[in-house]
């Protein structure tokens, strides 16, 4: 396959931009070789400066549910960016796209819009320590929550991706303040409860793991952490940035029928614009300024592009429920294909999947936390992902991400993929022999 516009661009861009990238994990640092530039996307399929075309797995990390280019977003983008591109005032579409999430997502009274995931995870964690008057937090080894001081205390993901887990410019009254526990151990979580009582704000969590491959909460997990914040008075944080409204219509909440405190929110919201919100309870919500005196603020914070893009895809999900029943569908007809010809090639594995969240780790043992991931055959990931990009397969550029799919892949796409993977196996195999 040939890349060479991609390769000259990368030369060039790291003249300007460090590293030649707008985000790490973008400049295949993990697994090797030079980023492909994109051109441009339609439906389940990108196409790169060099005329490539790759089914994608990654729909810019999430968002892009129903696929590239939905022609009712860009439609909708187009109309709305004739009225202006930005207001900084409150609108109509605003209050629309409030009450939309309201509509769809159980326990959120209030929510407030950012620009951001990252932005989210902050705010609601600024809320939940001006909400209890406490400074202390949970977070749990792998997850990701943005790239805000106090998250990237052994944060998974580009972290993850890069081997760094103590942080330059992270000060260490932030660490100090940052208690992190193994992911799926709720016996560690209620030991630091233990030893620090009273001094806990809250406990944010990726109810399904999206950050060191796609990992699942082991059963009775996430509802000894909802029942341990109800006795302690900790605020129970859902990062749905993954999560919402791709796992269900409602997000994580509906699926796995817990109820967070609070919940935040990335790109999706937006369509694949930049974009957030978090929301929850009244009762917590009324603490934000103007409400209260946590103060949040942010002048593109709604912005009219994100919003009408975002109220186009999510009032698309609401009135179509059919969508989820058929990623199902094509995520359990990956996850089977995959098993077969993983199964054939002799290659240890680990499928995880939910929905329309899958991930392989070439492990001997199951992959539940950050350090059963990290101990996988991650280098043969590496190889294995050039492999598929070169037979036009498009994957996360490390093992430590979740694949996402989208609506509009094909039988035949699902198909190809699975081809796709029988013969890298095979050439690696006869590679390592």
């Amino acid at each position: 396959m040939n890349i060479q516009k991609s390769k000259e661009l990368f030369d060039r861009a790291q003249r300007s931009i460090p590293g030649g990238v707008n985000s790490p994990v973008r400049a295949f640092k993990s697994v090797g070789g030079n980023p492909v530039f994109l051109q441009s996307a339609k439906g389940a399929y990108l196409y790169d400066v060099d005329g490539n075309r790759y089914i994608d797995y990654i729909n810019s990390w999430g968002p892009m549910i129903l696929g590239h280019a939905f022609e009712p977003v860009v439609e909708a983008i187009q109309k709305k960016a004739a009225d202006s591109t930005s207001f900084g005032a409150p609108t109509e579409l605003e209050v629309e796209m409030a009450e939309l999430v309201k509509s769809m997502v159980p326990n959120v009274d209030l929510v407030r819009m950012v620009s951001s995931g990252t932005e989210a995870c902050m705010s609601a964690l600024r809320l939940a320590r001006g909400y209890t008057g406490r400074n202390k937090f949970i977070k749990f080894e792998g997850c990701y929550h943005g790239h805000a001081d106090s998250f990237l205390v052994k944060a998974g993901s580009g972290v993850a991706t890069f081997n760094i887990q103590t942080v330059p410019g992270v000060t260490g009254g932030v660490s100090t303040d940052t208690l992190t526990a193994p992911y799926n151990d709720l016996e560690a979580v209620q030991q630091l409860v233990a030893e620090n009582k009273g001094e806990i704000a809250a406990i944010i969590i990726e109810p399904v793991a999206g950050n060191m491959g796609c990992i699942l909460p082991q059963p009775g997990f996430l509802e000894g952490l909802r029942k341990l914040c109800t006795e302690e008075g900790i605020v129970f944080i859902f990062d749905e940035v993954m999560t919402g409204f791709r796992l269900a219509q409602g997000g994580a909440q509906e699926r796995l029928k817990i109820d967070a405190d609070l919940v935040t929110y990335g790109k999706v919201i937006g369509a694949g614009m930049p974009v957030g919100a978090f929301g929850g309870k009244l009762e917590i919500m009324k603490h934000i300024a103007p409400l209260g005196n946590v103060y949040q603020a942010g002048t593109l914070s709604g912005n009219p592009l994100a919003m009408i893009a975002g109220y186009t895809l999510l009032s698309h999900l609401k009135n179509n429920p059919s969508i989820y029943t058929e990623l199902e569908e094509k995520g359990a007809y990956l996850e089977k294909g995959l098993k077969v010809v993983l199964q054939e090639s002799g290659i240890p594995y680990v499928i995880n999947h939910l929905g329309s969240m899958i991930s392989i780790h070439f492990s001997e043992k199951p992959v539940v936390d950050f350090a059963s991931a990290a101990s996988a055959n991650n280098a043969l990931f590496n190889n294995y992902f050039h492999a598929m990009l070169d037979k036009g397969v498009y994957l996360p550029p490390s093992a430590f991400e979740t694949w996402f799919l989208s609506h509009a892949l094909s039988k035949e796409d699902l198909d190809r993929t699975i081809e796709a993977t029988k013969k890298s196996l095979n050439e690696l195999a006869k590679v390592s022999v």
